[in-house]
Order: C-alpha cells, then structure tokens, then sequence
C-alpha cells in the first residue's frame, strides 16, 4: 500500500460539522482617570453653566451604576447656589471637614469622597446630615460595529441571497450588550488566545489581516512537510466568526473585536486529521498559552479516543475546550464535544426555543447532553430553508458566503469565552466554564448562549 494511502486509512475520519449552504447586577464604577479638559472649558466660571431648575427632579441614586471612583456630587439650593440653611448644621460640617469641594455649576458641587470612604458610604453621610447627593455617572458613547453585515447597517451582498444578508445571530446572543457591559467598564471587546483547530484559515483574507497570532501545522511532517498546506473555506469561517476584524467598514464583525488569534492546522485538504494531529494541535495550544481551544469538527458514535481523551483532560486544565455537537440529529453528540472536559455546543435554527432540525442532541445510545446551544443557521435540510437565513461567513480569497452547521455555533461560545477570560484574566478554565454555563438563558427550554449575562458573570 502507497505510503500516503496507508496515513489516509489510520486518519481519523472527523467530519466538519457543517452544512455549506448553496441567526443583572449593574458593574461597579469605574476610574475613568484624571480629566484634563482644554483650556476653553477649564477657564469658565462654574455661573457660566446656567443655573437649574429651584426644584430637583424626583431620581434615586444608583451607586451601583457606573460612576467616576472618589467623587460625590451635592446638590444645593439651584437659585442661589448655595446649601440650605437647614443643611448648614455641625452634622453636615463635620462630614465636610477636609473635603475638597469644586463649584460644578449653580447648585451642584463636586466633592472628593475622603481616602478609605467608599462613595455610598460617603454619601450616605452626608444625606443623613440633610444633603441631597448623587453619583458623578459615567456616560460613553454608543459605538457599534460599522460593518455591513452588523444588524442595523446596509447589510452584506452575498451571491447565494436575493437580498442583503445581517449578523442577526449576534442580537440573539446578546453581543452588543456584552460590548456595552465592558465599555461601561472601561474595558474594550479584547479576547484571550483563541486556539482554532481546523483547516488552515485564509490568512490573506482581508477580515483576518493583524487578527492572526500565528498560523501552524500540526499535521504529520511527513505528509505536511510541517507547513501551512491546505488552507480551506471550514478554517476560513470558523476563525471569522470568532475575530473578523470589526469596525472597519467591510464585510462582518467578530464576536471578539481584537485579541491574539491562533490558527493550528490539524485538518488535511480532505477534511481529515489523526488522532496524533489533534493531541499534537492540543498541546501546541496550551503550550502557547491558549485561554480557548475551538474544536468544530468530530466523529458521530464514537465513545471516545484514549490518546484523544488524555489531551483533551490536559488542556481542560488550563484552557476552555469548545467543541460542535454535530449535524446528525439522531446518532448522540460527536466526539470529541462528547469528552467530559469539553463544552458540547448544539445549534438552534430560527427559533431559541427549537434546536435546528440537523442538531446533534442526545440519543438513547449516546445520551450525553448538550452543554449550551447557539444560533447556527437554518440549513438546507431542513423545512423552510432560505439562504437568506443562514450565517454570513468568511470565504477563502476574501470574499463572503453563508454557511450553517454546529460548527459555526461553536465559535460563538468560544468568541464570548474569549471575552470573559480577556475581561478577567484572573479566572480560571473551570470557574469560567461554571460561569457561562451558569449564566445560559433557559427561558424558552434550551441552554441559549447569553453572551452580556457571561460577561458580567466573568466581571463579579
């Protein structure tokens, strides 16, 4: 037997699992750090912002909101600038004893909460002493991706689609929130290393321009020659979802808007790998300090892999192992999304309340659950197919296709992993995963990804 034929026949037969196709508590405050304002503003008279109205509106405090650390707003008589007589009691100049107050405008002023004081405590202080406060609130601005498949934007011309296509599946795993949850905290979507392993993706691809760490082979030296060989669309669309470059005018946003992006080949031009590549590509990942490994390929009835198994129980220690659950809806969860140590993703089509009618789910056989679920696209197979409505994708020569499968559900968890692990890098693998499958929306039967309940899970 031709020695390539012999390594074809002990390859692992993983098939991608894809269809390719012809959708809280409040965080703390913030230090927004020290404010230098140009001289235009600095100059004004504190009069010269006009005075507010004689009586304040009715609105609770929130100090749990975020807010500028070590500052307490007071709020005096609006027409005269000054605090109430009532007000001026030995209580109320006892509290403001050394405290370095500012004139912000008629009938407010700055006060800079005492060191060792929290601000709540602060101005619980001066409440009892008569005195209105309020947090200093931060306010940012309301950023969104301008690409143009982002929801709300032109939307993408993809050939296969009579019409513009949008990254629904990014408002249904509440994305933007999650980036909102960070910047509320002076935080911006960055991600921990993302390992992929997969086909090798199209580095040359325009939405994945700076986005790579680095790009390897894992497959066998011989067959290989240990370089890049066959860079392929499954590599491409999976390392898209995770982090197409976002905000730049073109084609889709990623789940994670930067971070170290690292592309392990364990997928030969045939689709196939070997139980020694993947245990390799594992092991190359946590060598190289992945905080996420995305697994979206497999095996259907396999009961597992002892070679296998051990590299996946290892990089569980230190990395978050996702893994598609498969696009057989009735032979079990695939291997490896099956392993113990790995966070089997399955797919919901239109609905977060249906998985997609080519979802891997439990069987009577193979009755292992599925971890947590993600939009996946419609797929052809299924009733009411338009290709309208599955998932935007990356395409090899930089172009852009629509595509549906678990495969693509995964890298969605894997992308709000990152972020969890990038916004705590404190976290460890096992309590980031108890936290995002902790924090999974229920509400209509499946685990449905919540990408902004993780984050603040993450940020606690």
């Amino acid at each position: 037997m031709p020695r390539r034929a012999l390594l074809s026949a002990l390859f692992i037969p993983l098939l991608l699992t894809a269809c390719v196709d012809q959708t809280a508590p409040d965080p703390g405050p913030v230090d927004p750090g020290p404010i230098t304002p140009p001289d235009a503003c600095r100059v004004l008279p504190a009069s010269a912002v006009g005075a507010f109205p004689q009586s304040w509106p009715q609105v609770a405090a929130n100090w749990n909101a975020p807010h500028v650390a070590g500052q307490v707003l007071i709020l005096t008589d609006a027409g005269t600038g000054r605090i109430s007589a009532q007000a001026l009691s030995a209580q109320f100049l006892s509290v403001l004893a050394g405290v370095q107050m500012q004139a912000v405008a008629p009938g407010v002023q700055l006060a800079q909460t005492p060191a060792a004081e929290g601000d709540q405590a602060f101005a619980g202080r001066l409440t009892a002493a008569g005195v209105r406060t309020q947090p200093n609130y931060v306010y940012r601005s309301l950023a969104l991706p301008n690409d143009p498949a982002f929801p709300g934007n032109a939307g993408l011309k993809v050939a296969t689609a009579s019409v513009n296509v949008f990254q629904n599946y990014l408002t249904r795993i509440g994305a933007p929130a999650a980036w909102a949850v960070l910047e509320a905290v002076g935080k911006t979507p960055v991600g921990a290393k993302v390992a992929v392993l997969d086909s090798a993706p199209d580095r040359s691809h325009p939405e994945l321009g700076g986005r790579l760490s680095a790009s390897v082979s894992c497959l066998d030296p011989a067959a290989s020659g240990g370089t890049v060989t066959a860079i392929s669309e499954h590599g491409t669309e999976v390392t898209g979802l995770i982090g197409a470059n976002t905000g730049n005018g073109v084609g889709l946003a990623g789940v994670v808007w930067s971070g170290p992006l690292l592309g392990i080949e364990v997928l030969d031009g045939n689709s196939s790998g070997s139980t020694v590549d993947l245990a390799r590509g594992l092991k190359y990942a946590v060598q190289q300090g992945a905080a996420v490994v995305n697994i979206s390929l497999g095996v259907p009835g396999r009961q597992g892999d002892a070679v296998l198994d051990a590299a996946l129980t290892a990089a569980a220690k230190t990395a978050v192992v996702v893994a598609a659950a498969g696009n057989s809806a009735n032979e079990g969860v695939y291997y490896p999304a099956s392993h113990p140590d790995v966070i089997a993703v399955g797919a919901v089509g239109l609905k977060d309340t249906e998985l997609a009618c080519y979802s891997a789910r439990p069987s009577a056989q193979l009755p292992r659950a599925l971890d947590i679920v993600a939009p996946g696209g419609v797929g052809v197979i299924c009733a009411g197919f338009k290709p309208e409505l599955d998932l935007p994708v990356l395409a090899t020569g930089g172009g852009y296709k629509l595509a549906a499968g678990t495969s693509f559900s995964a890298p969605m968890v894997s992308g709000v992993v990152a972020l969890m692990r990038g916004a705590n890098p404190g976290l460890s693998a096992a309590q980031t995963r108890a936290l995002l499958l902790g924090s999974v929306n229920r509400s209509g039967g499946l685990p449905v990804l919540d990408a902004a309940a993780a984050v603040r899970s993450a940020l606690k």
